[in-house]
C-alpha cells in the first residue's frame, strides 16, 4: 500500500483530464496511487479515468455532494482510511511538471506539514499576453492576500502566502488536526489555508513543485472578471464554474 496519494477532483472534465493523467504518468516519482473523485460528472469523466492505465494504480470514487471542497475532502478522508500518510493534489484541468511528485514527497518527508507550489498558465490555452496576464492577477492576489486583516489576526502561526489547491501537498495528520477541506463550492482555498495557518507554522513554499493552471477563467470572465475572482470577491453575474 503507498503512503502517498495524489487526489484529482474532475467535474465534467472528458476534454483536458486526459492529459492530466498523461502529466501525472510522465512524473519522475510514480510510486503512489492516484484517486479522481468525480463530482458526479455527466460527460463521461469517470469512465475516462477509469479506463485510464498508468504505472500507478489508480482509483475512482464518485462525489455526489456537488462542489470542490466535497470532493476534495472525501478524496483526502478516503485516502487517509486506505493507509495515505503524506496527500497531493492537482485538478482534472492542471498540468503538473514531471518534478511535481517527487518536490511534494521531499518537502513533507523535511518537515513540512503543507506544502505548497508555484502555479502558472497552461501554454495551451493562451497566447503569450493572455499567460502574462494570468500571472499578474496571481501575484496581485497574493498581495492582496498578505494585506488582508483578516489574515493577519493573532491565532495565526504562519504569516499569509496564497496558496493554489491545485497545487499542494499535506501529511494525513495535519489534514484531519486542521478539519479538512470545507465542504463547499469554490472558492475553498483560502479557508482552508487559514484552517492550516491556525494549526501549525510548518508550512513551505517550494518553486519546484510546478503546477500548470488553466487560464479558462479569464477567457470567460474576462479580465476585470477574473481580477475579482482571485482577489476573493466573487463571480459576480457570472457562474463560479467558468465553463
Amino acid at each position: 500500500m503507498n503512503s502517498l496519494w495524489v487526489i484529482v477532483p474532475a467535474y465534467n472534465e472528458r476534454e483536458r483530464i486526459g492529459a492530466t493523467l498523461a502529466a501525472l504518468a510522465a512524473q519522475t516519482d510514480t510510486d503512489f496511487t492516484l484517486l479522481v473523485v468525480d463530482n458526479a460528472s455527466t460527460d463521461g469523466t469517470a469512465e475516462i479515468a477509469a479506463a485510464f492505465r498508468g504505472p500507478f494504480t489508480t482509483e475512482v470514487l464518485t462525489e455526489p455532494e456537488k462542489g470542490v471542497g466535497s470532493a476534495v475532502d472525501t478524496g483526502f478522508r478516503h485516502a487517509i482510511s486506505h493507509g495515505a500518510v503524506h496527500l497531493a493534489r492537482t485538478d482534472a484541468d492542471c498540468l503538473p511538471r514531471p518534478g511535481w511528485v517527487a518536490a511534494a514527497r521531499r518537502a513533507l518527508a523535511a518537515g513540512d506539514g503543507l506544502a505548497c507550489g508555484r502555479v502558472i498558465a497552461r501554454r495551451d490555452e493562451h497566447g503569450p499576453a493572455g499567460r502574462a496576464a494570468f500571472q499578474v492577477l496571481v501575484t496581485l492576489a497574493a498581495a492582496f492576500g498578505r494585506w488582508r486583516p483578516g489574515h493577519r489576526g493573532s491565532e495565526f502561526r504562519a504569516p499569509y502566502r496564497m496558496h493554489a489547491g491545485n497545487n499542494m501537498a499535506i501529511t494525513a495528520e495535519l489534514y484531519q488536526s486542521c478539519g479538512g477541506m470545507p465542504r463547499r463550492p469554490s472558492p475553498t482555498d483560502r479557508t482552508f489555508l487559514n484552517r492550516v495557518r491556525r494549526t501549525t507554522p510548518a508550512i513551505g513554499h517550494h518553486r519546484d513543485m510546478v503546477v500548470e493552471n488553466s487560464t479558462r477563467r479569464l477567457r470567460a470572465y474576462g479580465l476585470a472578471g477574473t481580477a475579482r475572482w482571485y482577489l476573493d470577491r466573487g463571480s459576480g453575474p457570472r457562474t463560479a464554474d467558468p465553463r
